[in-house]
């Protein structure tokens, strides 16, 4: 593992990656860091070079101000120069693949092809479903206090809905969080903000995509149906019971050969 520490303005951001060969940068979902994302990525630092960034206002990269996709499209675009990487696999988990999807359409010379997994935004013209919106009102009603009682407020959200080893690992990951950066990250997911604007824009993007479809309520299957019949060189894993590694490795692997 190489730690990876770049400046933006008044921002440090961080990342680290794995292994040699072709790049993906993959990110995760929200209230979260890298470390959500390694047990899924790191195996393919056997044959990939494999980067997890931090996202601007998560895990060690701090950051209280507002944040926007053109924001987190643009560090990922100088993270790849930073790393000296002219063109590389991007993809995202959950919130993750917002990030993702907006660079693949605002810089396609420099993606070598797409990965959503259990993607979460439809575009604004459609929004968030009725129990997405309810889902980050309510995250945000508690993680939306962070900057001004401190982080403990989540350690009392993860306790309260989630499993004990569950909240327990996600308590682990988020104790070490900064405040204000909790507080800009849920109030951005909360918001409503989406990466693109309609199916029209996926319909654009002319890079390979591997699309591993959500079905829940945060991750709805409609959202996944409009990738599915939208994006035009696409590859769909069903949900559950999917070997989410094996699935991108082979992706990767496929498009390099192709």
């Amino acid at each position: 593992m190489r730690d990876v520490w770049r400046t933006e303005g008044s921002v440090r951001l961080f990342s680290v990656e794995f292994g040699d060969g072709p790049t993906l940068v993959f990110l995760h979902g929200g209230l979260a860091d890298h470390r959500a994302v390694l047990p899924v990525v790191q195996p393919l630092s056997d044959q990939y070079r494999v980067v997890t960034p931090d996202l601007r206002a998560s895990g060690r990269s701090w950051s209280a101000e507002p944040l926007t996709f053109e924001r987190l499209s643009d560090d990922l675009l100088r993270l790849l120069d930073h790393l000296g990487v002219e063109a590389a696999f991007v993809g995202g988990i959950s919130s993750g693949s917002g990030p993702a999807v907006h660079f693949a359409l605002h810089h396609p010379g420099r993606t070598l092809g797409l990965i959503a997994v259990h993607p979460v935004y439809g575009g604004s013209q459609k929004g968030y479903t009725s129990e997405q919106a309810a889902a980050f009102a309510g995250m945000d009603g508690v993680a939306g206090r962070a900057a001004a009682e401190g982080v403990q407020v989540l350690r009392t959200m993860y306790f309260s809905r989630l499993p004990q080893a569950v909240a327990e690992r996600a308590w682990d990951m988020a104790s070490t969080f900064d405040p204000g950066s909790v507080t800009a990250t849920s109030r951005f997911i909360a918001s409503g903000t989406q990466p693109f604007k309609s199916s029209q824009d996926l319909r654009g993007i002319g890079v390979p995509a591997l699309l591993v479809r959500g079905d829940d309520a945060i991750h709805p299957a409609e959202v996944s149906d409009m990738y599915a019949e939208s994006l035009p060189d696409l590859t769909v894993v069903p949900p559950g019971g999917v070997d989410t590694t094996r699935a991108i490795r082979d992706f990767m692997d496929e498009t390099l050969a192709s």
